[in-house]
């Protein structure tokens, strides 16, 4: 069924909720590097343009994004995870604390790269992007340092979100320890997948794959997408599949420009539509949708409601340039 329309009063009484809740956000931190320039030429050397690189800007990216968009709702952003022991492991750091983010549980770990992605800006578009990552898996000694500190502040949360970007710092002993200390201590677990782990997420309260890693995580080929979103067969079905393997409370697909797919209750799958109106960059739009989606559900929101005010947040997003965050005014007046 399409998803029901909430009622406006409802959703800015849950977004003035958002700045009295404490979110721990566990994952892969990343650091997006913007390099801004102007293309005048073809090289010489080779049939690709060169960028006259006029300004750089950092902003922190993966779970660091979707922690950055939490705070941008609300002071009390924690974050759990590894940087490199390197000047970008430094940068992303000062970043995270320069917005009021609580960094504690942030390891420098000497023996890997923090990961960088470098995108090349020119005319408003994206050139190139250059990664620069390791895979290594977090090994005991630091997952005993991650649980310790994740028993130490789940009490003090209200929920938290899992942000997987398949770099190594999830593992399924540790998503294991996530959702069962987030379980013990009647909190909200939500996560963000990745579709190239087997990490399995049995007992969270909402997991929220993309569109494409609904399909992979299913063991569906991907499909087309349909209009309108409920006569897609493949779809729902990828979704009946991850409710069954996965057993949350609520999944939510996101569609991109064809809005959400919410799955939970009896009512079977509802559609979400879009709000988006322009669309400049869909970078960071999930980290986004997380981010309010779970400081909604944290705040006493239904799925429903959580949804859409995930999708409002998520049409703001998109209509920016590079990966961005929400604010309470934005969001707010994307209610009506």
């Amino acid at each position: 069924m399409t998803g029901d329309t909430a009622d406006p009063e409802r959703l800015r009484a849950l977004v003035a909720e958002f700045s009295t809740k404490r979110i721990l956000v566990a994952g892969d931190l990343m650091l997006d590097e913007f390099l801004w320039g102007k293309v005048s030429r073809i090289s010489p050397e080779a049939p690709v343009p060169v960028v006259n690189v006029i300004d750089e800007t950092y902003y922190p990216g993966g779970a660091a994004n979707v922690a950055r968009n939490v705070r941008g709702l609300t002071p009390g952003a924690l974050v759990l995870g590894r940087v490199g022991g390197d000047r970008y492991g430094c940068q992303l750091l000062e970043l995270l604390a320069a917005s009021g983010i609580d960094t504690a549980g942030v390891r420098q770990d000497a023996s890997i790269p923090t990961t960088v992605k470098t995108r090349v800006i020119a005319r408003n578009q994206q050139v190139v992007r250059v990664d620069r990552e390791s895979r290594a898996a977090l090994d005991r000694e630091h997952e005993e340092q991650a649980s310790e500190y994740l028993e130490h502040v789940v009490a003090d949360v209200d929920a938290v979100i899992v942000a997987d970007y398949g770099k190594g710092f999830l593992t399924q002993s540790f998503a294991n320890r996530l959702v069962e200390t987030s379980r013990r201590a009647g909190c909200v677990l939500t996560v963000d997948p990745h579709p190239y782990t087997s990490i399995e997420w049995r007992g969270a309260t909402a997991i929220k794959p993309n569109r494409l890693e609904a399909f992979l995580a299913s063991g569906l080929p991907p499909a087309d997408p349909v209009t309108p979103v409920l006569a897609g067969y493949a779809l729902l079905e990828a979704g009946r599949r991850l409710m069954e393997r996965w057993s949350p409370r609520e999944l939510l697909i996101t569609l991109g420009e064809h809005g959400m797919l919410l799955y939970g209750g009896t009512d079977g799958p509802r559609h979400i539509p879009t709000c988006a109106r322009t669309v400049f960059d869909v970078s960071g739009a999930g980290d986004t949708a997380i981010a309010v989606f779970t400081l909604a559900l944290a705040s006493g929101g239904t799925a429903v409601e959580a949804a859409h005010l995930a999708n409002l947040a998520s049409g703001i997003v998109v209509g920016k340039l590079g990966t961005a965050a929400v604010g309470a005014p934005e969001l707010l007046a994307s209610v009506g």
